[in-house]
């Protein structure tokens, strides 16, 4: 049987799984998963948080305990979520010491709420990284326009981040800009910069799902074309401005002192549209020092049936600027689609969010 998802981390695309769960942790499948399908870090956010409390018991005892110690619910969801994220990282620590701190790391996200504000995000950017206190942790802040200063701040301490919901090239060359300003900054500082690490996360088939919908409202023969293509276009390109940032004086004197690339990361790459291919989002973007996030059903998928094809992003830059030009000639405005995306982005985990706490105040009531 051919090792598909092992050909994949051979071509450079380091394949993590979109998800963790107590029930994941304590039954040891993140650990088979690490071992048998070369999983090599791990990401949440408030919806899989949400979705693992609201099933099973495995959170049962800690609730209970909680509960007796009469903490508040933003207290509990902490001590809830930073639980599962050490525990992951020391599952993932072997590749992290192994891959010398470039691979192995686990992803918690700052409170969605503070997405607008930069100095809560900041404060909280460093609760958790004293909270979870492991060196392969990624602390996510989303890319906001109050995020960028936040990601800088956050990196400037030595606390390594992982950037998300980025949905247009022109915020991912803000994201790559912050995260140049946080080394420079962190290196004034006094921090060892090879210990910081950083991965940008490009938002994939929600960008579809936006378009497509548009594609369809218009309805035309040329318009139903296009559909499925832009968020792959869109990834495409971002891989290309990651290549021009790197190629600058700027980049090559960070560098010199030992710091890591930003890798690109492609998140939501499950297709949404039931007609796809459900391993589009993953062998149409091959390319060399990116990450892949997967959920587990597609990381199966992947290592089932999918087809390689190697490297599937360069060459394509042209094509994928055609694409984009065919759109706004129909009246589809990229600035507008990724403006729709990032603030439904940031809403729907505020949503999550509020879930995670219902569920948790439930529990915790129960249990007083």
């Amino acid at each position: 049987m051919t090792d598909v998802l092992g050909e994949l981390t051979q071509a450079g695309v380091s394949v993590w799984l979109d998800d963790i769960s107590r029930e994941r942790l304590r039954s040891g499948n993140l650990e088979s998963l690490v071992r048998d399908f070369h999983v090599r870090g791990v990401t949440s956010n408030p919806t899989i948080f949400a979705n693992a409390l609201a099933k099973g018991n495995a959170y049962d005892d800690q609730i209970k305990d909680l509960a007796i110690r009469g903490v508040t619910v933003e207290e509990a969801s902490r001590m809830i979520t930073t639980y599962d994220i050490r525990w992951g990282a020391d599952v993932l620590r072997p590749v992290y010491d192994a891959s010398g701190g470039v691979d192995g790391r686990v992803s918690i996200e700052v409170d969605p709420r503070l997405a607008l504000d930069t100095e809560k995000t900041v404060a909280e950017a460093r609760q958790l990284w004293w909270l979870v206190d492991r060196p392969n942790v990624f602390i996510k802040i989303p890319a906001t326009a109050a995020g960028i200063p936040a990601i800088t701040a956050t990196l400037a301490q030595g606390i390594s981040v992982n950037v998300t919901l980025i949905f247009s090239l022109e915020r991912y060359g803000e994201v790559i800009d912050a995260y140049l300003a946080g080394l420079e900054q962190a290196v004034e500082n006094g921090h060892d910069i090879a210990t910081i690490a950083s991965v940008a996360s490009f938002f994939v088939s929600r960008v579809d799902t936006e378009v497509d919908k548009r594609l369809t409202a218009i309805g035309t023969p040329e318009a139903l074309a296009l559909k499925s293509k832009a968020a792959i276009a869109n990834a495409r390109l971002a891989y290309e401005l990651y290549e021009q940032k790197l190629d600058t004086p700027r980049w090559q004197a960070l560098a010199a002192k030992g710091a890591k690339v930003q890798r690109p990361l492609w998140a939501s790459t499950s297709t949404k549209d039931p007609s796809l291919p459900d391993t589009l989002y993953v062998v149409n973007l091959v390319a060399a020092d990116t990450v892949n996030t997967m959920p587990e059903a597609t990381l199966h998928a992947t290592q089932d049936h999918g087809v390689l094809q190697g490297d599937t992003v360069h060459g394509t830059y042209d094509e994928s600027r055609a694409l984009f030009a065919k759109l706004e000639a129909l009246g589809i405005s990229y600035d507008d689609v990724t403006k729709v995306l990032e603030d439904e982005g940031v809403s729907k985990f505020e949503v999550s969010w509020g879930e995670m706490l219902a569920t948790i105040k439930n529990e915790l009531n129960l249990n007083s």
